[in-house]
């Protein structure tokens, strides 16, 4: 399929970040360049035949999410409006892209690997920068608030106090840190990160712990071999141990969801708690404690009752598409209340109805091949395959549901990947069952409303209960 080799340069392009440290591909638009040949190739795919006009069941929602959330910037921040649009514009063409460019297991086989070999590479260099000495890092000038943005000088440290002897810079600001691969730096006292869209320690440990599943996933093949084995092995450790090593409390909340998952897939009720059970040295081990711990979660809180405060104020538009931050010095650390500050009610009803389908689409496959009879002999055809993936991807939604309810990831490029993911599957399916379908229901609507009055509601007491 010609959509292929464009779709895995932009997904190694979003994790990897090349032009962050090979400075003279900074001049280049590469991510603008990859979409054009990703989308040249389906193009192309289409000509040819490799593919079909076929919508997967997000795309109209997808659609829907897209005009609102720009009607709500146009109307409340017009001058804002062209940088946030071409933002969400992003993200809804990955999705687009993987969704409907992607339309065989094969495909979908080459893109999820990509994924992988990105998840394992940024876990790769989070687990050796925790390990890696300590150096000191200058705080960017043009900026001395933001310390996600300094850059090593090259001198060895134990403490920041020292990294203000020496050739240290008069009047500069430094860090203690450890210095990873790639100039990469650790940040909040050895909370490791990597770049770019993932240089929060806690959205790092959050596309480790979803991107798990599908070194599940491959592991499952027709043949069970070393290699693959081997690989299942080596991402759980890689995961895990960046999972500890970012302290992010959340990020192990999603390895727990995603052994949960599969276990509770193979023993139901009890499989769930074993998997529990499996999980608790890595909340042992992981997560920060004392005074860091209870201000960033007091931080969070504030955040979330602002946000309830906001949608108040401002019920049916909410604020506009990216425009939280101009009411609140933080975001809202919350994907569901930033989409419900931001877009009012309907958004966040729109952006919990994509979510609910990416999720739902695997569990349909699964229904599928579990019910499958002769008069849906076809899809028997690639039943391990969409077995595997289906699993894969319900765990990684799973990990999702729970992980963003503690970051922004409303807009981010990984969980819009992962929508596309999730779309792709669908397509792969129907190419060998045509008459697959995955659609919502009057009940499935009535879940999403009351999803979404529980975090209203949840969210609104926890938040008086804590703070006031």
């Amino acid at each position: 399929m010609l959509a292929i080799p464009g779709i895995i340069a932009l997904v190694v392009f979003i994790y990897a970040r090349p032009q962050e440290f090979f400075e003279r591909l900074r001049v280049v638009p590469l991510l603008y360049v990859f979409f054009g040949l990703a989308a040249f190739g389906c193009l192309l795919d289409l000509r040819v035949g490799n593919t079909r006009l076929r919508a997967t069941p997000q795309l109209p929602w997808v659609g829907l999410f897209f005009c609102w959330a720009s009607l709500t910037v146009l109307i409340r921040a017009p001058r804002a409006a062209p940088e946030h649009i071409l933002g969400l514009s992003i993200c809804v063409a990955l999705f687009l892209l993987i969704a409907h460019g992607v339309q065989s297991f094969r495909a979908l086989h080459l893109v999820a690997g990509t994924v992988l070999g990105m998840v394992l590479f940024v876990c790769g260099v989070g687990a050796h920068q925790g390990f890696a000495p300590t150096g000191c890092v200058l705080i960017d000038e043009s900026n001395p608030a933001d310390t996600a943005t300094g850059k090593p000088d090259g001198r060895p440290c134990d403490t920041p106090r020292s990294c203000y002897f020496g050739d240290a810079e008069p009047g500069a600001d430094y860090l203690c840190e450890h210095i990873g691969l790639l100039g990469t730096t650790s940040v909040g006292r050895g909370r490791v990160r990597y770049r770019g869209v993932l240089q929060d320690p806690n959205e790092l440990a959050l596309a480790g712990g979803v991107g798990l599943p599908l070194a599940f996933a491959f592991g499952q093949g027709k043949k069970r071999t070393f290699r693959r084995s081997a690989l299942s092995v080596l991402a759980l450790a890689l995961v895990l141990m960046c999972a500890v090593l970012t302290g992010s409390r959340g990020g192990q909340l999603v390895c727990l969801a995603v052994f949960a998952t599969y276990f509770g897939k193979r023993a139901g009720l009890g499989g769930v708690l074993l998997g529990g059970v499996l999980a608790m040295p890595l909340l042992l081990l992981g997560g920060r404690s004392g005074e860091e711990a209870v201000s960033s979660t007091l931080e969070r809180i504030e955040c979330w009752a602002e946000a309830i405060s906001i949608w108040r104020q401002h019920p049916g538009l909410g604020v506009g598409l990216g425009q939280f931050v101009e009411y609140h010095y933080m975001t809202a650390h919350n994907s569901y209340l930033l989409a419900l500050a931001e877009l009012g009610l309907p958004g966040m009803l729109l952006f919990i109805i994509i979510l609910y389908l990416s999720a739902k689409i695997p569990i349909a496959v699964l229904q599928r091949i579990s019910s499958a009879g002769g008069e849906a002999e076809n899809i028997r055809v690639g039943a391990p395959l969409a077995s595997a993936w289906a699993m894969a991807l319900l765990a990684a939604f799973a990990g999702l549901a729970i992980g963003i309810f503690f970051l922004s990831f409303t807009y981010h490029y990984v969980l819009w990947i992962y929508l596309g993911l999730s779309g792709a599957l669908y397509s792969a399916v129907r190419r060998h069952d045509p008459s697959f379908r995955v659609q919502l229901k009057q009940r499935d609507f009535a879940l999403i409303g009351g999803i979404a009055l529980s975090i209203i509601v949840f969210v609104f007491f926890y938040t008086r209960w804590k703070v006031g």
